[in-house]
């Protein structure tokens, strides 16, 4: 087919549109931001596996203190029971019953306070790994915060760039001849639609143009629409193409 050297030319413009248009549409759907979001995903869903077991032994050892707390609550009842019977006693056998009972009662406290003295210490270094484990799902959050809305921002820069793409696509398209928008979209779905023809070589698959190919192409007329052996992308010839 033949086009106006002018309109062939146009077709250069069309080529880079279509080149920022590719690169605004992969930045859009595949934002920098998304493989280490992903990856923080991951990280937060096992940082949270662990916080649940670190929960777990914390929230034991609460019951365990609960039930101690509990334990000493009931001795020091029946201490203060046994004492206020052993001053109303009358009997020598039944004070003395009562005295050995306190005394089984006073080593039964200390037993679980000992117990409990554990227990806290332990419950203590429970909750600092509770928290320590909270703060690193925190760090993480804002982390995957900060790139979510970094990521959000480039989609939204990717797009206005794309849209601004698909506007300047059109405007060159309604300037040029139909059927040599036709001839460009076809080669463009096999790779670049068209490139120029520099130094008798393809910039569109940087192929240097064999003698045979390079008189095809000389001898053709100047609104001769020629196309490259290698990629099949149209060849816009200029001064700069050494014909």
């Amino acid at each position: 087919m033949n086009a106006t050297p002018t309109d062939q030319r146009r077709l250069l413009d069309l080529a880079e549109i279509d080149t920022r248009r590719r690169q605004a549409d992969h930045a859009r759907k595949n934002p920098a931001q998304a493989a280490r979001v992903q990856e923080l995903l991951g990280r937060r869903q096992e940082l949270s596996r662990e916080l649940g077991a670190r929960q777990g032994v914390r929230d034991d050892l609460r019951l365990e203190l609960s039930r101690i707390e509990s334990d000493v609550a009931v001795v020091d009842a029946r201490r203060a029971r046994d004492e206020e019977r052993l001053r109303t006693v009358t009997s020598p056998k039944d004070a003395q019953g009562l005295e050995s009972e306190l005394g089984a009662l006073a080593r039964r406290k200390s037993d679980l306070e000992d117990a409990e003295l554990e227990v806290m210490e332990r419950l203590e270094g429970a909750e600092a790994s509770v928290v320590e484990q909270e703060q690193l799902i925190a760090e993480v959050n804002a982390e995957g915060a900060a790139l979510s809305a970094a990521g959000k921002a480039a989609v939204a820069e990717a797009t206005a760039a794309y849209d601004a793409a698909e506007r300047d696509r059109a405007a060159i398209a309604d300037s040029v001849p139909a059927e040599l928008i036709a001839l460009y979209d076809r080669a463009a779905q096999r790779g670049v639609g068209a490139a120029l023809l520099r130094r008798q070589t393809c910039e569109g698959c940087r192929m240097v143009l064999s003698g045979t190919d390079l008189h095809a192409i000389t001898t053709a007329a100047r609104d001769a629409v020629v196309t490259c052996p290698e990629c099949g992308c149209i060849l816009v010839r200029t001064e700069e193409s050494g014909l």
